[in-house]
């Protein structure tokens, strides 16, 4: 296990960037802290066969330009608010409408465009970087200042750990999620990837993606993967293709304000992830009630990593977060922190690698 770090880039105003890379003797993956984003995820296969199952850029300059967040974090609010504003504690905040009438991942100030203290962790048994930064009150419209820290672990046995804590001295709205886009065979698209999700319900959407504060059983419909499915057999039933959220075995109906975690103890087992050439898996455990399962579907003639053009359904995001909207859905778990609470947020991208 190792750590390191060296020269990504540099910013126009002369900030210097830094890239980490962090190894077993399995995997690696390599982070910045320039939008706090994972570039690759290095899987090393049969017969040293090396795959990166993350879709990005080779350079600083890949990551300056795209809208897509490749890898990176999103925040202060990931996913949809709906008219762009919400009300807390009798005042109104009006956010960017970036996403229609909607503000989609924060708005045009994106965490993903903005640079973090980046430290290396090496413990022994774990190695990896926790990045921080304070949010000021206001930014992005949002009330609080607020200390955030993401920390991406990896240890001997395949287990990336990404952990987001947040404290604020306001009231706010927190979802914090990393935007990674997957494809376990490392190019082509993944419609022939298969899913088996621990989850019976998702929210139902309006046409703006919107939710209408409804749980929808999935059983028997085109958003059944309660059972091993490909990815690409029912994705033509599902308009341009999956971009929903659907709902872990963290959430519980009987009670639906039970919160933001505020414990990092309490993972479930979400969803596995295969791909039939490799042989690679991916697991995904949270301590979150959402994940949003999205297919990559607007991304096309997107020029990323060793001259490889990316297209729609080349990817697949699996985003463990709050749900979408939440601030504007009294039925819904809460999203808010409050001053002396500490939001612990944990997802665990776990990896079975064909030797």
């Amino acid at each position: 296990m190792k750590v390191s770090k060296s020269k990504f880039g540099m910013l126009c105003d002369g900030t210097k960037v830094n890239l980490f890379t962090v190894k077993n003797g399995n995997m690696s993956f390599s982070c910045t802290d320039y939008g706090c984003t994972i570039t690759s995820i290095v899987l090393n296969g049969e017969k040293g066969k090396k795959t990166d199952v993350l879709l990005g850029f080779s350079t600083l300059e890949g990551y300056l330009n795209t809208k897509f967040c490749f890898g990176a974090i999103v925040g202060r609010f990931a996913n949809r608010i709906g008219k762009a504003s919400f009300a807390l504690d009798g005042k109104k905040y009006d956010l960017d409408k970036n996403d229609g009438p909607n503000c989609l991942h924060g708005g045009f100030d994106g965490y993903d465009k903005m640079m973090w203290k980046g430290k290396m962790i090496d413990d022994g048994k774990l190695c990896g970087v926790k990045f921080t930064r304070t949010s000021p009150d206001g930014e992005q419209g949002f009330p609080g200042n607020v200390e955030l820290s993401v920390t991406y672990l990896l240890d001997e046995h395949n287990n990336l750990t990404c952990y987001y804590t947040a404290e604020t001295d306001k009231a706010t709205p927190i979802n914090i999620t990393n935007h990674a886009y997957f494809n376990l065979a490392g190019n082509g698209n993944i419609c022939e990837h298969t899913v088996q999700m621990n989850s019976t319900k998702r929210l139902e959407v309006n046409a703006k993606l919107i939710p209408t504060g409804k749980l929808l059983d999935v059983k028997g419909t085109p958003f059944d993967f309660t059972k091993e499915k490909k990815i690409g057999k029912d994705i033509k039933n599902v308009g341009v293709g999956y971009d929903h959220c659907y709902v872990t075995e963290l959430f519980d109906p009987e009670n639906p304000h039970c919160g933001l975690p505020l414990d990092d103890k309490d993972l479930v087992e979400f969803c596995t992830v295969k791909e039939p050439t490799t042989g690679n898996e991916m697991t995904v455990f949270t301590n979150m009630e959402g994940c949003q399962f999205y297919t990559g579907n607007y991304i096309k003639g997107i020029l990323g990593k060793n001259g490889r053009v990316y297209d729609t359904h080349d990817a697949f995001c699996l985003e463990t977060q709050c749900f979408p909207d939440t601030p504007n859905q009294t039925s819904f778990p809460t999203c808010i922190l409050e001053p002396g609470q500490k939001m612990k947020a944990k997802t665990i991208y776990s990896f079975t690698i064909n030797k």
